[in-house]
């Protein structure tokens, strides 16, 4: 039946958890994830990260579904900074 919930099991920083949303939804999530050459357990671990750095309250499958149709509209906001500074931070180097 289209529209009922599945349940998927993703990994997110190491940690297993299980995200409910439409079948549509993971369809649309398969093919960004396709179209960035990133996994599944990638694109969904850079959302919650742009999340918890945008300190947005809510559930996971809440924040998939918005950022489906943002990009599904072309009007998917910037990179969250702290997510941003996270992917160009230098490792720190060890004195001399």
């Amino acid at each position: 039946m289209a529209g009922s919930i599945r349940k998927r099991s993703v990994v997110i920083a190491g940690h297993r958890t299980s995200i409910s949303l439409e079948p549509e939804f993971w369809t649309a999530l398969k093919d960004i994830a396709r179209k960035r050459n990133a996994s599944i357990n990638d694109l969904v671990t850079e959302i919650d990260k742009m999340r918890a750095a945008r300190d947005q309250a809510g559930n996971l499958s809440s924040a998939l579904r918005v950022y489906v149709l943002q990009a599904l509209t072309g009007t998917l906001p910037a990179i969250a900074p702290v997510v941003a500074a996270a992917a160009t931070a230098q490792p720190a180097q060890k004195p001399l």
